[in-house]
């Protein structure tokens, strides 16, 4: 059970975006939940220090969905190259694991 589950994050541009991947991801039962957080962002870009407000979500998943919702991100996404990363959760509260799983599809 530890390793069936999984936190993806990506970031987004703007909140409207946020709320659309996010939505659709969990209509699509490939993430039980999806978190948005504002936060600020610096990285390098194209030879460029950029600084940026973004979005960034978390997806609450099963680790077998993630190349489904690495697709998905992949085509909805207005970046280039979006952030898109995988952690394991290597443990949690049984009850909402089992959340998770009812909420998410099988394999």
């Amino acid at each position: 059970m530890r390793n069936d589950y999984a936190v993806i994050l990506t970031t987004v541009a703007d909140q409207t975006q946020a709320q659309e991947l996010a939505a659709l991801l969990v209509e699509q039962r490939w993430a039980a939940c999806v978190q948005m957080l504002p936060i600020h962002s610096c990285y390098r870009w194209k030879e460029q220090v950029m600084k940026d407000e973004e979005i960034l979500l978390l997806i609450k998943t099963r680790a077998h969905l993630y190349e489904k919702v690495e697709a998905f991100i992949k085509e909805h996404h207005r970046y280039e190259v979006p952030e898109i990363i995988q952690l394991p959760v290597q443990q949690g509260f049984a009850p909402y694991l089992n959340w998770v799983t009812a909420n998410t599809k099988g394999e």
